[in-house]
């Protein structure tokens, strides 16, 4: 698994560079973030669920049922939307109260 950065989203907070496990994020001269080496990426998904700007996306893998799909997050108060965009650009989306997450 791997992640992808739409720079035009990014805005240069560095939040995913302090979170990235593998210090797999730099920053270009442009400011903005981009990912070294994609192979190496573990897959955490640590620095989607940190940028609040959705610049960052994980490509969910086809074992489970991804198929070319990303997945990014944004959160609003206590709820959290998980973003699915598919390749064919039909989008789902599966808000989780964190509140209430842990209670099953």
């Amino acid at each position: 698994m791997s992640i992808d950065i739409n720079k035009e989203k990014c805005v240069g907070c560095k939040k995913c560079l302090s979170v990235c496990p593998g210090s797999l994020i730099k920053f270009g001269k442009d400011e903005k973030a981009y990912i070294k080496y994609p192979r190496d990426c573990w897959g955490c998904s640590s620095c989607v669920k940190e940028c609040k700007f959705s610049a960052i996306s994980l490509y969910l893998g086809a074992d489970i049922g991804g198929m070319g799909s990303k997945l990014t997050t944004n959160m609003e108060g206590d709820i959290v939307h998980w973003t699915i965009k598919k390749s064919n650009d039909e989008v789902s989306v599966i808000d989780v109260n964190r509140k209430a997450s842990n209670q099953y």
